[in-house]
């Protein structure tokens, strides 16, 4: 048999077909030529690649993976933009790398205690299509339930953990912190247990020392009194055990500034970005006078508010402030004396 009778052409056309067609062009359908057992797959990326062209001045295109665009070679025109790159976010140098790199479903989190790799098993009795589960299956699913959640906290241990974490993450909601202070918030938990420093105290309140040392840490400080307002232990065993768990593990928390409390009272005030750059100013000249020495942050940040909202016009008094500082109105009076001194002075000078 001939080389030539072991190929057939691609297309379903008879050969008396293409033989009426001879005068045609030869770019027309039915002219190509594939061995029985070459795969089509090839024959369909090969055409698909022959397509790439660029419409202005039929040049070489190319796709840059770098900037997400298809463009042309020759004239430079940008074909398609913001492509999606679908790969992962991460680089990888060697096959452990990559091993150790790779990962299928959500990442993982302190703020469970199980890191969130364990499955959970939805209390409504449905199945995927809303359809209500039979009395046989109702029961399944209990007993299911029941054994998964065995198996999640195992030890006494984890149960602690499973309650701290569940305490941080209903205080940090309160106080409409971060998600990223709810992480350090969690950490810090569990190195406290991992120290065996727990022994002597409640969960409760070394999970709300917890989140007062990591609002501070994160730069969004909240004042012991908004700590206690949402914990269910007192302000002093609060104080108490934070200074104990920082003391423990050497946590590096510096002194609240009173500019961090500045942005959360203006916008609550509803003052204006004027109003907290003139509060600023006023607690950056305390400090240069050294006022601020020996004195709670909150109520520097409260009476500059105040002060400034008075120098910028705006309308606001101290009942207002001292509701959302959650301080007294003497405190507020005494340090916005002290304040406006502090700006003379400095004016004199």
């Amino acid at each position: 048999m001939s080389e030539k009778s072991t190929y057939t052409r691609t297309n379903a056309r008879t050969r008396d077909e293409s033989q009426t067609n001879e005068g045609r062009d030869d770019n027309s359908a039915g002219q190509r030529w594939v061995r029985p057992g070459e795969d089509q797959e090839e024959t369909e990326s090969e055409s698909t690649d022959e397509e790439l062209v660029c419409p202005e001045c039929s040049g070489n295109v190319v796709v840059d993976d770098e900037h997400g665009e298809t463009v042309c070679d020759d004239c430079g025109l940008v074909i398609t933009e913001d492509s999606v790159d679908r790969g992962p976010e991460w680089r990888a140098f060697d096959a452990k790398e990559k091993d150790q790199k790779s990962r299928v479903g959500a990442p993982t989190t302190n703020t469970m205690h199980d890191k969130g790799l364990s499955t959970n098993i939805d209390w409504r009795d449905r199945d995927a299509y809303g359809n209500s589960l039979s009395s046989n299956q109702r029961q399944k699913m209990q007993r299911l339930r029941k054994w998964n959640e065995r198996f999640r906290t195992r030890d006494s241990k984890e149960r602690n953990l499973k309650q701290a974490l569940g305490e941080i993450d209903r205080m940090a909601s309160a106080l409409g912190l971060p998600e990223n202070v709810r992480e350090t918030a969690s950490v810090i938990y569990r190195r406290a247990l991992d120290e065996d420093l727990l022994p002597g105290r409640s969960i409760e309140g070394v999970a709300t020392s917890c989140v007062y040392a990591a609002a501070r840490m994160a730069g969004v400080p909240r004042s012991l009194d908004e700590i206690a307002e949402v914990s269910r232990v007192p302000k002093s065993e609060v104080a108490r055990t934070y200074r104990y768990i920082a003391r423990e593990l050497s946590l590096e928390v510096k002194p609240a500034d009173p500019e961090q409390y500045v942005p959360r009272f203006a916008s609550e005030l509803g003052l204006s970005d004027e109003a907290k750059l003139r509060a600023r100013q006023l607690l950056k000249n305390a400090k240069e006078k050294g006022v601020h020495s020996g004195k709670s942050p909150v109520g520097l940040a409260a009476a500059a508010v105040y002060a400034a909202a008075l120098l910028t016009n705006e309308k606001t008094t101290q009942a207002a402030v001292s509701e959302v500082a959650d301080i007294s109105e003497v405190t507020i009076r005494n340090r916005y004396h002290e304040l406006l001194e502090a700006e003379e002075s400095i004016g004199l000078a």
